[in-house]
């Protein structure tokens, strides 16, 4: 709630409060952020002169006074004092730190509908204690809510039946707010709880959709929309439009009670609580277990892609690890992948080609091939021997072991041929 400094002409001291600060004024009079001797501070309006002056202003305003000092409730603002003998009568009710509903809607937007919920429902138990100390409210609306740390609060309770502040509007003996009043005090019929309970819908659509359920306009325009247009309730929350729309009837009869609104919004709230608080948890456990399962599918191609890419461009099979240090963990994981890739065709360069070629899987396929090649390498040596005579074999083994000894090479070759012989 915004604060300003005394005028000159404001008062330091009324009864015993001690005045800081101005908290607002209004057509009724000013309200003053007061304090006693013990510290407890207290929102202390001081009624207007002109109407001071009025007997039939003072002794209403007494009435209403005395029924607000019987209101028990956590919901409103509890009446501290009052002097109504004073020049300028004046009361004191308890202090409500928070903006008013009014404010925080017009600063960050609509409110959602399980606190849309919350706030009528603790609006609506408060009304069932005004309405049982005989009292009606009869200016309810989002700038007499304050929202405290402990809970919304009604202000003025009861009081602006009689005052005329600067957005009140008369029509006949009615005093309300337009777009907040009931049929019946724009007619000037009696007012029972049933009005406050239609200008508790007005509020409750205000909060949900930041705009009056009868638009804008002045204030004829929209006292007649009150009593011959029905409300406006586009972008109300569906759980809500319903229940709100009753509190709007045209007739006070078919209005829910405060009871049954209070039981009915309560409902609401813990199920639309209940409501946001499953639907938030799943996206979390969506998103941990959906980031490891995408990395292992996009490894997975990268780590075979690498394998096959070192098997071929390596020249050498001791090479690859050499390769692949950067990422050591993906070829110790498979235990099948290392006979074809790197440590199979450690010089001998068939085995190597068919093992990159094909990727044998099994060791036991691979010492197969392995055994065939060899068997045919000595077949088509052996043939090429018998097609040369017994001089092929001896040079191709003396030339692999000496490099150029004539002698050696002779005695090699009568060894073969005692040996064939």
């Amino acid at each position: 709630m915004a604060m300003m400094r005394l005028r000159r002409e404001d008062p330091r001291v009324v009864g015993s409060f001690r005045l800081h600060r101005r908290l607002g004024a209004g057509g009724m009079g000013v309200v003053y952020l007061g304090s006693d001797r013990r510290g407890q501070r207290v929102a202390l309006k001081v009624i207007r002169p002109d109407l001071a002056e009025d007997q039939e202003f003072r002794s209403r305003f007494a009435r209403e006074v005395s029924a607000a000092r019987r209101i028990r409730g956590g919901c409103t603002a509890r009446l501290v004092a009052a002097d109504l003998e004073a020049d300028r009568p004046w009361f004191a009710t308890q202090y409500v730190p928070g903006p008013s509903l009014h404010d925080k809607v017009n600063d960050e937007g609509p409110l959602r509908a399980a606190e849309v919920a919350a706030v009528g429902a603790a609006l609506s138990e408060g009304l069932v204690a005004v309405h049982e100390a005989g009292v009606v409210h009869r200016d309810l609306k989002p700038s007499n809510i304050l929202l405290s740390p402990k809970g919304p609060r009604i202000i003025d309770f009861g009081i602006a039946w009689a005052t005329g502040a600067s957005t009140l509007t008369h029509v006949g003996t009615a005093v309300g707010s337009p777009g907040f009043l009931a049929p019946e005090q724009v007619r000037g019929a009696a007012v029972t709880p049933a009005t406050d309970v239609f200008a508790l819908g007005a509020t409750l659509a205000y909060a949900a959709t930041q705009d009056s359920p009868f638009g804008h306009g002045s204030s004829e325009v929209m006292l007649y929309r009150v009593v011959h247009e029905e409300a406006q309730l586009h972008g109300v929350p569906d759980a809500l439009a319903p229940l709100v729309r009753a509190c709007l009837a045209k007739d006070p009869e078919e209005r829910p009670s405060t009871l049954q609104l209070s039981l009915r919004l309560k409902e609401i709230a813990a199920r639309e609580a209940q409501g946001m608080g499953d639907a938030r948890p799943p996206a979390p456990r969506t998103a941990e277990t959906d980031r490891p399962t995408g990395r292992l599918t996009e490894s997975y191609p990268e780590q075979r892609t690498q394998r096959r890419t070192q098997g071929t461009s390596s020249p050498r099979g001791n090479g690859s690890p050499s390769r692949s240090g950067a990422r050591p963990a993906p070829p110790r994981s498979g235990t099948g992948s290392r006979p074809g890739s790197s440590r199979s065709g450690t010089g001998r360069s068939g085995p190597r080609t068919t093992g990159t070629g094909r990727r044998p899987a099994n060791p036991r396929l691979l010492r197969q091939r392995l055994f065939v090649f060899v068997v045919v390498t000595l077949l088509v040596a052996l043939g090429i021997a018998a097609a040369q005579g017994c001089q092929g074999p001896a040079r191709g083994l003396g030339h692999e072991g000496s490099g150029g000894d004539v002698r050696q090479e002779q005695a090699y070759g009568q060894g073969g041929v005692r040996s064939g012989g």
